[in-house]
């Protein structure tokens, strides 16, 4: 193995024998609500605080199968035509909400100056797969489309999201390619995603115990998103046309079982002549956008991902 997989952040490492000592069951061996509750609680433990902002504000839009709830962050409380960022939250399809990543929202629409619109889909397994794709194609068509209700005009979308959420990022982005809506995808910014399987890739042989995410955990919460292998919006890679894709900034983290598959998307956008920007923080875990007080060091790469996106959005701007 070569010396930078090996490579592990002093708070990093903090982080994870805090865990290791703690020794807490599994998340398929407590009801689900209660893995739901431990999973906000560890955001409110790790996560910084979320910043003042002039707009916080909850609402929802039509969805397939119900109202679906949004949350608007703004720093301004008036706002010029503009794009906006569609934020698409982690929790392996199955946990997370508006609340356990209210706090990293607050932080994009801080740091980007833009407004941030959350949007809380349908979970499994009470929800599976595909109503978590179809939820956020749904609200991102909206907010293209909404201004009376948003408070400004929509020039363009950026779509952006964790883990799961980074998955959702991409495929929103793609659904909006093949059938456009009212205003463009005009960049995607995939954090840490799932873009293809994983099972084989090196990452995963290698990180999938002992840091954070385990294989276990991403078995829990494939059965029970229980999403078809063949399908573009489970597996975004397999997308027939990728040079179709928006400018792409792509955060993935060292230590991550999830790592080669932001590895692979990226250089498959890169191969289709897509302009990429490819950022990789290197010795650190999966979910650590979620857990900046406990490390640290993770907002560098925070502040790394949101100063991309103002690159790229003024190289295409």
């Amino acid at each position: 193995m070569a010396d930078t997989e090996l490579y592990v952040r002093d708070d990093v490492k903090g982080f994870l024998d805090m865990l290791a000592a703690m020794n807490g069951p599994q998340m398929d061996e407590v009801p689900l609500a209660e893995a739901r509750a431990a999973f906000a609680t560890m955001g409110q433990l790790a996560e910084a605080d979320a910043h003042d902002l002039a707009v916080v504000r909850d609402l929802t839009c039509p969805g397939p199968a119900g109202e679906i709830p949004l949350r608007l962050y703004d720093p301004r409380t008036s706002r010029e035509a503009g794009p906006a960022v569609m934020f698409f939250h982690g929790g392996g399809f199955v946990i997370g909400d508006l609340e356990t990543h209210n706090a990293f929202c607050t932080e994009l629409a801080h740091q980007l100056d833009l407004p941030v619109i959350a949007v809380h889909y349908r979970l499994a397994p009470e929800a599976p797969f595909p109503a978590a794709p179809d939820d956020c194609e749904a609200a991102s068509r909206w907010v293209a489309e909404s201004p009376a209700a948003l408070g400004f005009q929509v020039t363009g979308i950026i779509t952006t999201g964790d883990s799961a959420g980074g998955n959702l990022a991409i495929v929103t982005a793609q659904a909006l390619s093949d059938e456009p809506a009212a205003v463009p995808v005009v960049l995607q910014a995939p954090i840490y995603p799932v873009a293809g399987p994983v099972e084989e890739t090196f990452s995963f042989k290698t990180f999938s115990e002992g840091f954070l995410l385990t294989a276990r955990t991403m078995g829990f919460f494939s059965s029970n998103y229980a999403a078809d292998p063949a399908d573009k919006r489970n597996y975004p890679i397999l997308h027939d046309d990728h040079a179709a894709a928006p400018p792409t900034v792509l955060l993935t983290a060292g230590l991550d079982p999830l790592r080669d598959s932001g590895r692979d998307y990226a250089a498959h956008l890169v191969q289709a002549g897509v302009d990429v920007i490819y950022l990789e923080a290197r010795g650190n875990i999966h979910g650590f956008v979620n857990i900046r007080k406990a490390v640290p060091s993770a907002q560098r790469d925070v502040t790394a991902l949101t100063d991309a996106i103002k690159l790229m959005l003024a190289r295409h701007g």
